[in-house]
């Protein structure tokens, strides 16, 4: 038993500290694009998620509503995106990612983590590949409904 127990132990440990490697990470490319590292992330999440509006961007990412209003001018300032009329209702805004604009500043370094990325996962057999997928997704979901919650909480 208490080999199953340093074990979980381990692994915590390694899941704390690739959770914290990456955020060091995306902090130096944020800070390299003239970005907060949350601001680098919420780009992510808006180009990932394409055209939306602010209200989306708002419930997505658990911001108020005017924390989501300067977000939107901070990346419009730096062209990363533009807001648009939604032309059903032009009293909605909606918000465009200008990926375009977006690669030119952060694509390089990507590109570079994509290529490193690959080539270790082609270190992996099927097998592995599918047991760490099933990991990934499994820490995903219960990420998202601790997130989902905590959100929730804080309209409470």
């Amino acid at each position: 038993m208490k080999y199953n127990t340093c074990k979980q132990q381990q692994q915590t440990d390694l899941g704390r500290m690739s959770s914290d490697t990456s955020i060091l990470m995306h902090e130096a490319i944020a800070r390299k694009a003239g970005l907060s590292g949350t601001d680098h992330k919420y780009l992510g999440l808006i180009i990932q998620k394409g055209t939306m509006t602010a209200g989306e961007v708002s419930k997505l990412t658990g911001l108020s509503t005017g924390s989501v209003t300067g977000l939107i001018d901070r990346f419009e300032k730096k062209k990363l995106v533009k807001r648009e009329y939604d032309p059903n209702d032009r009293r909605k805004i909606i918000i465009v990612p200008n990926v375009p604009n977006t690669m030119k500043l952060l694509g390089g370094v990507f590109e570079e983590i994509q290529i490193k990325m690959t080539a270790l996962m082609q270190t992996f057999s099927k097998s592995e590949m599918k047991i760490i997928e099933n990991y990934l997704i499994g820490s995903i979901e219960i990420m998202q409904e601790i997130t989902a919650k905590l959100n929730s909480n804080d309209k409470e």
